[in-house]
């Protein structure tokens, strides 16, 4: 695989060494069976760097495993940051790995986000803007270990969100009106299946749990919303924005789900009937009070 390409963005764990199995910390919960303090491997994580329950992590307690994603950053820390070199070589390797992985993750997320923007065809000026950002986010990612472990990627990520934050807006209302704004709304468990939430702004919405059952998602911006058990069975996300699979993995959804482009159906997923939906018209989502 290439660390030049468009695919540098797809996590390839087979030219990693297990950075997201040892780097991170675990905290015992719904998503990992285990505490796990950073810089400590896994106890599942074999010598050749793969998972040793890999097909059975929701079985074993580690749905958090499932859909977690490097966005590709794990290859290139290993590959071209540190030459193929592994964390096992020495205490100092190991340290330095765990710190640059840390900062090149959210680099590559924001490079997978930029990537689907441009992809939205934003007008000129903003398309300029965003493949600047692109190019940039880029650079900062090749960085050598020094310069990243002393990166601010917070100040970074301030930079570009607003940028992103536009080409949804702009995507959103091609289609007609944009839809409510419910971004960062606390939506857990909520029943939406009768709000209409075509090109609604979701970024960063809590949709856990949520009954999204028969949905129409169009045009929704999700970004980094978090779908953690949220029922899609039979829900049109065909033409949804900036929807990762993680995303997907982390949800429920049956073989009537419509997913967007390039995405997987997750194969925890049922195969189900559609629940039936209430045959009533959808209504406007209501805000929380101020």
């Amino acid at each position: 695989m290439s660390e030049t390409g468009p695919e540098r963005l797809r996590a390839d764990c087979s030219r990693c060494v297990g950075l997201c199995c040892v780097a991170p910390a675990f905290a015992a919960s719904a998503d990992f069976a285990i505490d796990k303090p950073a810089g400590r491997p896994c106890p599942h994580l074999g010598s050749d760097s793969r998972c040793g329950i890999h097909a059975h992590l929701r079985d074993r307690g580690f749905p958090g495993c499932t859909v977690f994603d490097c966005f590709g950053a794990g290859q290139r820390v290993t590959r071209v940051t540190f030459g193929g070199r592994d964390w096992r070589d020495d205490a100092a390797t190991a340290r330095t790995m765990f710190d640059t992985f840390a900062v090149v993750r959210p680099l590559h997320e924001l490079l997978w986000y930029l990537t689907e923007a441009l992809a939205l065809d934003p007008p000129p000026d903003l398309r300029a803007a965003l493949a600047d950002a692109l190019a940039e986010t880029d650079r900062l990612a090749g960085g050598d270990p020094d310069t990243l472990r002393t990166l601010d990627v917070d100040a970074h990520r301030g930079r570009v969100n607003p940028l992103l934050s536009r080409a949804g807006d702009h995507a959103r209302a091609r289609g007609g009106r944009p839809g409510p704004d419910r971004r960062g709304a606390a939506l857990f468990g909520a029943d939406l299946r009768t709000v209409d939430l075509r090109r609604a702004n979701l970024r960063g919405a809590l949709l856990i749990g949520a009954d999204l059952r028969g949905v129409h998602l169009g045009g929704a911006d999700l970004t980094g919303a978090d779908l953690r058990g949220a029922d899609l069975r039979g829900a049109d996300l065909s033409g949804s924005l900036f929807v990762h699979q993680s995303q997907l993995d982390a949800a429920r959804g049956d073989r009537h789900t419509v997913l967007p482009p390039g995405r997987t159906r997750p194969a925890h997923w049922t195969a189900l009937p559609l629940t039936p939906v209430p045959r009533r018209r959808p209504t406007a989502a209501r805000r929380r009070p101020r």
